[in-house]
């Protein structure tokens, strides 16, 4: 599969002739988190996803990574996805324009068969000048978001796959397994680990559509297919976000930024709003339950997602793994230690803990979640006492 951009051409939109058989299908997903902020090798990551090889068809793979920063630890890290060089003239002189670069380099990988046609890979560890914040009047955080936006809506051939300080998303086009040595993730250590393996069926196989779709912190992995993407599309463009990517996962990290970010609500309660019980079910709750259930209903109507799915969530502070409310696409946990795993299959978690101490499947709409005992302040001096 070429490099290729679909937002911008229409005869780039030609997947289908490569890969006609477009099976409805699974996709795998996996994650793993130590809360007491240890780091793993992202070679974990990569053998659990290999084990679930028969979950994807090559049109997608990808990890995120948390903790593997630690000598840029408060910068964002950008990694870059460039379709040709007028493109990375293009975004560079547009980050130089917005942002103080502390460092810059081509992204390592390695040659590997079954990986074709790939983009130019870059990522920049960047500050926002404070100059900047007080001309705009924003956080640091909505002023990368905008420039995120900016860059993958603007320059044509540019896609941004992360940008969060401390952590880096690694996808392309292929195997997970194939993406993964790709990227040399087993030279890289974090404390939190996701992955996936993309079976696409309602948009494009390429390498800027591939999982996971992150921004600032937040990173997602998906199962499944959000029907409501129009109407959560169209709730987010109502707080500034633009959707951009043509893929649904889009929409379900900028809910998140939004609801953990910018409204401040704790994990738990964004994902009873996500993924709310259905109002026969509210109405036999008892009062006090029935009333927030009401509330969160009514609040974030236009952002509950629809249709089935499974969904790992990234974050600064941990890991959440999330199923639809009816639990149509399979999510399973375990816990050994202070190491929390969820993947689409137990086969997956035990490929790489194979005796856990518990495993259980989680109930629709049942979020599992694990956090570090430390707060992301204290990042960087975990990760140099573990280097």
């Amino acid at each position: 599969m070429k490099w290729a951009d679909p937002r911008n051409s229409a005869e780039r939109l030609t997947y289908t002739e490569e890969a006609p058989e477009r099976i409805l299908g699974n996709c795998g997903l996996m994650g793993v988190c130590d809360e007491s902020g240890d780091r793993m090798s992202g070679e974990l990551a990569v053998r659990s996803m290999a084990s679930m090889h028969d979950r994807g068809n090559g049109l997608g793979g990808g990890f995120a990574g948390y903790g593997i920063y630690p000598d840029f630890p408060e910068a964002f890290c950008f990694h870059l996805l460039y379709g040709d060089e007028a493109a990375r003239e293009d975004t560079e002189y547009y980050l130089r324009s917005h942002f103080t670069v502390q460092g810059e380099e081509p992204i390592p990988t390695c040659a590997v068969k079954g990986i074709e046609d790939e983009p130019i890979l870059h990522r920049y560890f960047l500050d926002v000048p404070e100059g900047r914040l007080e001309e705009t009047r924003l956080s640091a955080e909505d002023y990368v978001l905008h420039a995120v936006m900016d860059i993958n809506a603007q320059i044509d051939g540019a896609a941004v796959a992360s940008s969060g300080r401390n952590m880096g998303a690694f996808k392309g086009v292929g195997f997970p397994e194939e993406i993964g040595e790709f990227y040399r993730l087993e030279e890289y250590q974090g404390w939190t680990w996701s992955g996936h393996g993309r079976f696409p069926t309602n948009t494009p196989g390429w390498w800027g559509g591939a999982h996971p779709f992150a921004v600032l912190d937040y990173s997602v992995v998906h199962n499944g297919e959000i029907s409501s993407y129009g109407i959560n599309r169209r709730y987010l463009e109502m707080f500034g976000y633009r959707c951009t990517l043509r893929t649904d996962t889009e929409v379900v990290t900028y809910l998140f930024d939004l609801m953990l970010r910018r409204h401040g609500l704790p994990v738990e309660m964004a994902c009873r709003a996500l993924a709310s019980p259905f109002w026969e079910d509210i109405d036999r709750m008892p009062e006090e339950e029935k009333e927030l259930y009401t509330a969160l209903r009514m609040v974030y109507g236009s952002a509950l997602l629809n249709g089935p799915f499974a969904i790992v969530l990234g974050m600064a502070e941990g890991m959440v793994a999330l199923n639809d409310r009816i639990k149509l696409r399979p999510l399973v946990a375990a816990r050994d230690g202070s190491r929390v795993f969820v993947a689409s299959e137990e086969s997956a978690i035990r490929e790489i803990c194979a005796k856990p101490e518990v495993s259980w499947m989680p109930r629709a709409g049942e979020p599992v979640v694990a956090k570090l005992r430390k707060p992301a302040a204290l990042t960087q001096e975990v990760g140099q006492r573990n280097d």
